[in-house]
């Protein structure tokens, strides 16, 4: 029987939770489906954590953990001396009625009756569209968004741990599937990728992102960029308005820039990207990366989220979320992504192997509302048909053994004691630069700088001494109503290189930065 508490106004009525499986996620997806569909609403106070778990005869560390990942995802807010609250969510969101645990299949006139074959080449030829003039400066500017090649350095920007991966049971993986091939698997594959692989991405999500997929819904691609190409090639014509985070991802801006889009730049607060104007927007499409934003690093809260999806649902627009770094987070489990939230088919969800294993591997998936399953396998394939097997049947084993999510698991305490290490050597008091922050995610972190001038100063001085340091100046668009100064900044990666290295760089920039 409930414990009876007279300043509680929540109503434990119709909690099952399976003992069978994890009990702190159980907890965890009931009070945010709760949350969601208004059965607790705004302002009401749950439980203490020993009386809910007395009363659903569990421990209170599944409460407590329960508790703690709603209060990261911004459901609950805690008041010093009084409790735990259900957070102010927005008046008019999506989660004003129930919302599905699967992802709907609504999709805009032009892609329910599926695309013609001359359509579906017609949407990927740059010569049928006319690329706007801004988002073609940003696309010369910057080179196509090269990244650094050759041995990684300290402070190089998106790279993992290389040091770490498994290549030894890699390549034991990868010669006994070489060994004796199923025939089955030599001719021509699905052009959506291979089915088991599919199978176990979607049971991965399921449990590490709270996504209730089907295997159906996944496309295989050759890493994250060309999930973003299809989703520019399929969704955009030659005009059409997309929002993106400025400062935000360089190599996004350029697919959606060959595409014939114009480039909306949607500022970036501590609370994520800002939501296109309801009314006065002429956006089709939205690429955010809310669970660790590119490169700022701040985490899109719930209020903005469920703003964005607001958004989509009722302008019929496209959300492309971009989870590049998602399983790196160092309070907590990861964050449930916007697919999770969305109810009306209007998120695709782009996820990635370069990450955890190497961006070599050229290796990423996307999620899709199930009618946008067949244009985009069908576009992929006018391409290039299909993704090697070998990558997929190896990655698919690999997975199935249990050594993805013990190399997860590695790559997490690697990157979190790389990111100690920078923390605890970072030079103190630097002229113009202010405090680092402690990231709580993802695998780089912003330091803001308060000139242009000084920020181009400090990345060629550390340059001269053999350490990369990315300016924050060039994830900006061109046409930022940001004044210059004010974009300055330096972008380090702290996941690249062994804690002596990053030691012995912070030893080298301490020296040459020096006044």
């Amino acid at each position: 029987m409930p414990v009876a508490t007279p300043s509680l106004t929540f109503d434990f009525a119709g909690i099952e939770l399976d003992r069978r499986h994890g009990l702190s996620r159980q907890l965890y997806q009931v009070l945010r489906q709760r949350i969601l569909d208004g059965r607790l609403g705004s302002g009401t106070r749950l439980p203490a954590s020993r009386d809910l778990a007395l009363s659903l005869s569990i421990s209170r560390n599944s409460v407590m953990r329960a508790y703690d990942q709603l209060y990261a995802e911004g459901f609950t807010e805690g008041r010093i001396g009084d409790g735990t609250y259900v957070a102010q969510l927005p008046k008019k969101s999506v989660a004003s009625e129930k919302v599905s645990t699967k992802l709907s299949t609504g999709l805009s006139p032009g892609l329910s009756t599926g695309l013609s074959t001359k359509s579906l080449l017609d949407a990927g030829d740059p010569s049928s569209k006319v690329i706007h003039s801004a988002s073609l400066e940003l696309l010369q500017r910057h080179h196509l968004g090269a990244h650094k090649t050759g041995l990684p350095r300290a402070f190089r920007v998106g790279v993992p741990a290389f040091d770490l991966f498994p290549f030894d049971v890699w390549g034991k993986l990868h010669a006994a599937f070489w060994r004796k091939p199923g025939l089955h698997q030599l001719g021509y594959g699905d052009p959506a990728g291979e089915w088991r692989l599919r199978e176990l991405i979607a049971a991965y999500l399921r449990t590490s992102r709270d996504m209730h997929c089907a295997p159906e819904q996944i496309v295989i691609t050759s890493g994250a960029q060309q999930a973003i190409t299809l989703c520019a090639q399929l969704l955009l014509d030659a005009g059409d308005g997309v929002a993106v985070e400025n400062p935000g991802y360089r190599a996004a801006g350029h697919a959606f820039a060959v595409a014939g889009a114009k480039l909306r730049g949607m500022p970036v607060d501590a609370q994520g990207m800002r939501c296109p104007d309801l009314g006065g927007s002429d956006c089709k499409l939205a690429y955010v990366t809310p669970s660790h934003q590119y490169p700022l690093g701040v985490t899109m809260t719930l209020a903005r989220r469920l703003e964005l999806l607001t958004w989509a649902e009722r302008t019929r627009g496209w959300i492309v979320e971009d989870d590049y770094d998602g399983e790196y987070r160092y309070s907590g489990a990861p964050l449930a992504p916007l697919a999770a939230l969305d109810r009306h088919g209007r998120v695709l969800y782009v996820g990635t192997f370069a990450k955890v294993a190497f961006p070599a591997l050229r290796l990423g998936y996307l999620v899709l509302p199930h009618n946008l399953v067949t244009p985009f396998s069908q576009r992929r394939a006018v391409d290039m048909r299909h993704s090697e097997i070998g990558t997929q049947a190896v990655m698919a084993e690999f997975i199935a053994a249990g050594h993805f999510q013990r190399h997860i698991r590695r790559m997490r305490r690697a990157a979190l004691n790389r990111r100690d290490a920078l923390l605890a050597g970072w030079p103190e008091g630097l002229r113009g630069c202010s405090p680092m922050p402690k990231p709580l995610a993802g695998l780089h972190v912003s330091v803001a700088v308060d000139c242009l001038e000084r920020e181009r100063e400090l990345v060629v001085k550390a340059e001269s001494v053999g350490v990369e340091v990315a300016p924050l100046s060039e994830y900006w668009l061109p046409e930022s109503d940001m004044p210059v100064d004010n974009r300055a900044g330096l972008v380090l990666g702290f996941a690249a290189v062994p804690e002596a290295d990053i030691a012995s760089a912070l030893d080298r920039l301490r020296r040459i930065w020096r006044d």
